[in-house]
This record gives C-alpha cells, structure tokens and sequence, in this order.
C-alpha cells in the first residue's frame, strides 16, 4: 500500500512539472497554455498536497504572472480559475498569493473595460477566496480600494429589475452580480469586519429597491444574505439601514412572500430567508419592533410556522424572530396572544425534540407572560366594574378582547404548570442518577470483598462478619440480593459457595502458592471493564475488579467446579430484572441498570474460562429461532426497546443464545416487507 501511494505521488510530481515546463515554453500557444492550466487545475482537486508541490516548484508564482502579462483572454481566465482553485484547497497557497499587488492586479481587471464578463468572474471568484476567512485579505481588499470596485459592480452590472435568464448575456451578467453579492459577504464576515461594513451599507438603497422591483429567488437571497451578514452584531449599520427604510421594505416583501405561499412551496421558502434578515435588524435593537407591528408581522409569521412544508431548522427561525419582535414592544405581544400564538408556542415546547427550538418557544413565553398577567387582571377590573358603558367601550375597541382576557388566565397558567414540570422532570432526572449511581457502588462493593475473600487474603472472621452485615443492610436497603440474602448467615453461606475453587486449595495448604504462581497472570485481567461504558453514570466502576480472582495456569489439574462469578452475577442479573420490571421507574434509570447485567461472556472474561493460546476455538452449532423465541424477541423489543441483554435476560430463550444473535434475527425480520410484530 505505502509503495502504491508513493508511485502516485512520484507520478503527481512528475506531471506537475511537466505541466510546467509546457506552460513556459508554449508562450506563442494560447490553447496549448489553456490545456496545460485546466489540467493542473484538475491535479490540484483532486489531491490537496499537490497545490503546496506546485507552490514549492515556483508554479503557482509563475502562473500569477502569467494572469497579468499573457495578452489572451482566455488564458488570463483558466490561470485565474487556477489560482483559485489552489488556494480554496491549501491555506498556505492563500496566504502565498494573498498580497497587495494580486489584489491591485484584479481590481485592475475588474474596473477595465476591455474585460470581458468571464474574465470579471474569475477575478471576483479569486477575490472571494482570498478573503473567505481571513482578516489580512478583508484589510488589503478594503485598503488597495478593490471593494469599492466591487460596491459598484453590485449597483450597475443588472440594469434591469425584469430578469431574462433564458438570454445568454443577461445571465452572464447575472452570474457575475451573484458572484459579487458572494464576494461582499465574506468582506464583511467571519470574521466579523466593521469596518468593511461601514462601506457596504451604502448599497442599502439599492438593494432595497431590487427587493421592491423583483421578488423572485435569484434576487432575495443573495440580497438578503448581503444584508444580513453587514447587518450582524453591528447597531450603528443596523440603526442607517432602518433610517433609509430597510426594514419597511422587508416587511412589505415578508407579508408578499406568505401571502404566495398559500399556493407555492417555494414563496414559503423564501418568506423564511427573508424573516432570518428581518431577525438580524432587530435582534440587538428589539425597540425597532414597533415598525413590524404596522405591517402585523406576527400574525403574519404566526401563519407561516404552521406551513407543513417547513423543516425544524426553518421554524425555529420563525420562533426566534417572534421572540426578538415580542422582546420590548406589548404591541406584538398582544397581536401574538390575540392570534393564538401562545397555544402554538406551548405545543411548540411540548412536542419538538430541538433544544434549540425549545429555547426560541421558552423565550417567546417568558416575553409575553407580562401582557398575559396584564390581561387577566384586567378581565378581574372589568368583570366586576358597574359601568357598562365603560366595558361596552372596550368592546368597541375590540370586539373579542373578553375571550382573550379569558383564555389569558388558562394560558398563563399553563406557562406556569409547564415551568413546574420542566423543574420537577430535572429533579426526577438527578435523583435517577443518584439512585443508578447507588445501585452501582453497592454491586461493585460486593464484588470487592467477593475477589478478596477468593484469594484468601480477607482479614479476621470477626472483621469479615461485620463487613457482611454493612454490605446486607445496604444492598437490602435497594432491593438488590434481598431474596437471596437475609442475614448475615445466608451471606457467608453464599459468598463461600461462591468460590469453591478456593476453598478447596486452602483446605490443600496450596492458597500462598497458588497466589504466587498467579500474579502474573492477574495482570492480564483488564481492570475496571464490567461495568465501564462511556457515559457511565458513576464513575466508581473504573475500580470494580481491582483485585481479580486468581486463575488456574494449569487447565489439566483444575477441579470442575463452577466459576466463582456466575452464582453472584445470577442474583445480581435476577434482581435487577426484578427492579427493572416495575412501572415506577423512569426510562432513563432502566436504561442505565439494563447496563450492569452481566453476559455469560463477560462471565467467562473474568473468571478465567478464555481460550487458551494453543486451544482451538470451537465454532457454536447453529440454532434456528423457535417461534416462541420469535414472540419472545418482539414482545421484548416492545416492552423494553432495542436492549437485547435485558430482553435476552428476561425471557427463557434456548442456552446458548447471545444478545447479538436477537439484535441480528430481529433486523432481519423486520426486514422482511411483511413482517409484523405478534
């Protein structure tokens, strides 16, 4: 494999230079220049390494000069294609070609006249590059006076607010208005440079003429995207583009695009694109609300989150608008409660899994829960005021403000109890991970004194006995052993069953040796594993099997007893099942105890039962599922979800079966295109 690669890149190498040579020594071959330059275009795509080969071989310099000095167009247009290409695919290439100089020749190119549309484009694209994250190109843009080329390429390049797409030359000059639309997007952002959009806001003007002349795709995004990002995090461009009606213009289009929307998809989609930049006007000056409740944006916005078109991602930018335009005018928090925004906000919170639309939904209520009190103290005034003609009034000036005022104490109390919920869930939440945290220590603890009683090391009887009655209290305090242990007598009983191994080398004198010969392989025992998962609840279990059971190096002498895990991993997987059966147990809290069951593989694992090296692994004998083993699967999977140990746990499945053989029998039924659950 290393040598294959190595020959590719010899041969990279190889063809670069030779691309080179071509270019210098066919000067007098326009066409011959072109070939070579597209073909080192398509090397440098296709592997990243190979535009820092051809900067190092003095390629990338050579064909910089070669955009200004050839005397044919179109081999200025493939080498500035080129050098485009190379320095989007390396950042070192960028920094290489990013100075005041390339930036002067392209501004030349760009103001000349004798440019053609095509050579314009692939200055813009080589501009766009150059600055595409980067402070120092956003600065030499701005300081060799390249972006000012740029705003007026953005003001006269269309003349014409009717678009012709189908016509060649107006979609060339199309192509070439986007591309710089592009281009003074990323002058302005990412980073973020103020300066730069101190320049750009003078092109407000006009752009709000285009949004008012021609409400069609091609012309709302990329104007939109242009204001938005000059807009963003800067109060002194947001507040100009509001003074010269920004944001009147907006709106007008806003209430256009939902209006349309009733009958196509895409005014939907682009009703959206115009609310994200409605959001960045307001969003660091909420006061400017007050200029969208003359257009009632918020019923307007209100009917368009219900558009079932509309992905999670569009709807959260909707809320979020609706939450900056309700932020500081009672205005739209009144036009919201009196559209039956506040129920949409709720059900919003209650049945979307977006945290982030969670957050949007919570804010829109928590700004509108003081207009919300306002309007149920005010039903509380007028419910028991005496003058009718004063309520005959205000039914004037609204003619269904009694049903709001009514619904505003339902609603309001419904913020409330949905607050409560959202408290208790947490608290129900950390008290869930207390008690798997719990359960886990006690297991493990149990474990501990289980191995140290195995190697026979444990202290005095005496010791050993109290030790037996701390663990008992405990584990019968969390419902864990208790059928199995009841006393301190039962748990001695258990904890010497447990082990027979042991006690039969110690009644044989044999436990120090036996001890001795086996520190070595102890090591081999991976510690902390039983347990371990990577978003484990407690993080005690890293030190359950610190002290591992001695294993027998010879296989031969050993005595057939049973391993010393598998009575206390039965009681353990027993109870837990037990605990996991009843009802009065969040999903989490099972979900997290389903992992301390132990497999019989795991068993294996740490009883010392692996195959030896010089052993020859027998391969299982193949058992079809029964059809009382294919209820059993189902009715697990719909009872406890898709963990395969507790189901294979909790249902009597022929020996020998593994949690792997459920999960692989079950996908493969519900594969099959009739295949339902029984």
């Amino acid at each position: 494999m290393e040598s294959e690669d190595t020959k590719k890149i010899q041969e990279m190498k190889t063809d670069l230079n030779l691309l080179l040579e071509c270019l210098k020594y066919q000067m007098d071959n326009p066409f011959s220049q072109k070939e070579a330059l597209v073909t080192i275009h398509s090397i440098c795509q296709q592997n990243s390494n190979a535009g820092v080969y051809f900067r190092e071989i003095g390629g990338l310099m050579f064909v910089k000069n070669l955009a200004k000095s050839s005397e044919h167009s179109m081999v200025k247009e493939a080498a500035l294609y080129t050098l485009g290409a190379v320095a989007e695919q390396n950042v070192y290439c960028q920094q290489t070609l990013c100075t005041s100089e390339l930036f002067e020749d392209l501004t030349w190119f760009l103001s000349n006249d004798d440019s053609n549309t095509n050579l314009k484009r692939m200055s813009v694209y080589v501009i766009l590059v150059l600055v595409s994250n980067n402070r120092t190109g956003q600065t030499l843009v701005r300081e060799t006076g390249c972006i000012t080329v740029l705003t007026q390429l953005f003001r006269t390049v269309l003349s014409k607010y009717e678009l012709n797409l189908s016509d060649k030359n107006a979609f060339q000059s199309y192509q070439l208005w986007s591309s710089v639309c592009s281009t003074l997007c990323v002058c302005v952002n990412n980073p973020q440079n103020d300066e730069n959009q101190m320049l750009c806001c003078s092109l407000f003007p006009h752009a709000n003429d285009w949004l008012i002349n021609c409400i069609k795709p091609e012309i709302i995004r990329p104007v939109c995207s242009f204001i938005g990002l000059t807009l963003a995090n800067n109060t002194y461009v947001q507040k100009y583009f509001i003074s010269v009606g920004g944001l009147d213009v907006l709106s007008q289009v806003l209430v256009q695009l939902e209006s349309d929307s009733h009958k196509t998809l895409s005014s939907a989609k682009l009703a959206v694109v115009v609310t994200k930049t409605v959001d960045a006007c307001i969003a660091d000056n909420p006061t400017f609300g007050i200029i969208l409740s003359k257009y009632q944006i918020v019923s307007k916005l209100l009917t368009l989150l219900l558009h079932e078109s509309l992905d999670s991602g569009e709807k959260f930018s909707i809320i979020l608008t609706l939450g900056h335009c309700t932020e500081d005018c009672e205005e739209n928090q009144y036009d919201l409660f009196k559209n039956n925004g506040l129920p949409l906000m709720i059900q919003a919170l209650t049945e979307s899994q977006n945290e982030e639309l969670n957050k949007a939904a919570t804010f829109v209520l928590h700004n509108c829960k003081k207009i919300t009190e306002k309007l149920s103290l005010s039903l509380g005034e007028y419910s028991f005021d005496e003058n009718e003609e004063q309520l005959k009034d205000v039914n004037m000036r609204e003619k269904n403000l009694e049903e709001y005022w009514k619904k505003a104490k339902e609603i309001l109390h419904r913020i409330e109890q949905l607050e409560r919920e959202r408290n208790e869930e947490k608290t129900q939440r950390e008290k869930d991970k207390d008690n798997v945290s719990s359960m886990n220590i006690n297991i493990q603890n149990t474990l501990k004194h289980l191995h140290a009683d195995s190697i026979g090391r444990g202290p005095t009887a005496e010791d050993k006995d109290k030790r037996q009655s701390i663990k008992l209290q405990s584990y019968q305090s969390h419902g864990v052993l208790s059928s199995a242990c009841t006393n301190d007598h039962q748990m001695k009983t258990l904890l010497k069953s447990a082990n027979p191994v042991n006690a039969c080398y110690r009644e044989s004198g044999q436990s120090k040796t036996l001890c001795k010969a086996n520190s070595s392989s102890n090591q081999n025992l991976h510690e902390g594993t039983t347990f371990e998962k990577k978003n484990s609840v407690s993080q005690s279990s890293d030190h359950v099997f610190k002290h591992p059971i001695p294993v027998v190096k010879n296989r031969k002498q050993q005595l057939p007893v049973t391993d010393p895990f598998t009575l206390c991993s039965d009681i353990i997987n027993k109870e837990v099942i037990s605990f996991l059966a009843t009802d009065n147990h969040s999903k989490m809290l099972k979900y997290r105890c389903s992992e301390i069951l132990l497999t019989p593989r795991r068993r294996r694992q740490l009883s010392g039962e692996s195959s030896t090296s010089g052993e020859i692994k027998k391969r299982r004998i193949r058992k079809n599922f029964t059809e009382e083993e294919v209820n059993y699967l189902f009715n697990g999977v719909k009872k406890m979800g898709n963990h395969w140990n507790l189901i294979l746990w909790s249902f009597p499945f022929q020996q020998g079966r593994k949690a792997v053989d459920l999960a692989h029998k079950y996908h493969k039924l519900t594969k099959r295109p009739k295949c339902a659950a029984p």
